[in-house]
């Protein structure tokens, strides 16, 4: 039998704008990727309860559990996905806004985890991510959090990378972010009495994990992986690893400013 989440509203705010994301998930059955009459009534539920005039884009992503051959299971997350796709479709949702249909296929878990029985259970679903149009609002000011090194910070500080962007998913830095680090890089080399913590967050997974999937490893490690390519990106630029340490922290420390800020890599002063 299929089970549902319940939507999860999420508010992503920027310097001068927020825009909305809403995540809903749809668990399968082993091997199944048929709706039920049930499901199929959840599902007009779901979107009949959006509004559809703000919708900016959606994005369905599927996927699998951690059994059975890459094949098999590259070609059952897509029909997932494309299930879906369809009874949205259906439903009046436009299919030019949907801009991602895509099968993921497995998610690899550790071997010695607990609960293997219910984790499985929860990577089998498709999650729906709507994007709504930006709404203005006004620019966040938030204490102890800087997008500058400083020569009078305290232990605690935090300095919010603003421009260092990942793709959904990857852990892998953009151009964009390479340049931000370059930039960070200098005033590191500058204030050579520093030494930071490179802390790495993610947003937007369901309440029941605290860390989300890199798409690149397909492991629960993203928060780890992105803080990791910082710590490697600024030691390749000549920051001194004695320096520096890097850990994930998952959705366990979010800002309380919505998932914009929380879904970040951070430097956090640990020494002056």
């Amino acid at each position: 039998m299929l089970r549902f989440l319940k939507i999860i509203p999420l508010f992503i705010f920027g310097i001068v704008a927020a825009q909305e994301e809403v995540v809903h998930s749809v668990y399968f059955d082993t091997n199944k990727f048929n709706l039920t009459d049930h499901q199929i009534e959840e599902v007009t539920k779901f979107i009949q309860s959006t509004d559809s005039v703000r919708i900016e884009s959606i994005s369905i992503y599927g996927y699998c559990d951690d059994r059975g051959k890459d094949e098999y299971n590259f070609k059952l997350s897509s029909n997932r996905a494309n299930a879906i796709k369809d009874k949205l479709v259906e439903n009046g949702i436009k299919s030019k806004i949907i801009v991602t249909i895509e099968g993921r296929g497995r998610i690899l878990i550790e071997d010695d985890i607990d609960n293997i029985s219910e984790v499985r259970s929860k990577n089998r679903r498709v999650d729906v991510v709507m994007n709504f149009k930006e709404i203005p609002i006004e620019k966040l000011e938030l204490p102890g959090v800087y997008s500058e090194i400083r020569k009078n910070h305290v232990v605690g500080d935090r300095i919010y990378l603003e421009k260092l962007l990942f793709e959904k998913g990857s852990s892998k830095l953009t151009m964009k972010s390479k340049t931000e680090l370059d930039r960070m890089a200098r005033q590191l080399l500058k204030y050579k009495n520093l030494e930071f913590e490179i802390q790495g967050h993610v947003c937007c997974t369901p309440p029941y994990h605290k860390e989300a999937i890199d798409k690149h490893t397909k492991k629960r490690k993203l928060s780890v992986n992105r803080a990791e390519a910082v710590y490697k990106y600024l030691a390749f630029k000549k920051v001194p690893k004695t320096r520096m340490t890097f850990k994930g922290y998952g959705n366990t420390q979010p800002l309380g400013k919505g998932p914009d800020l929380d879904r970040r890599v951070e430097l956090v002063i640990t020494k002056i």
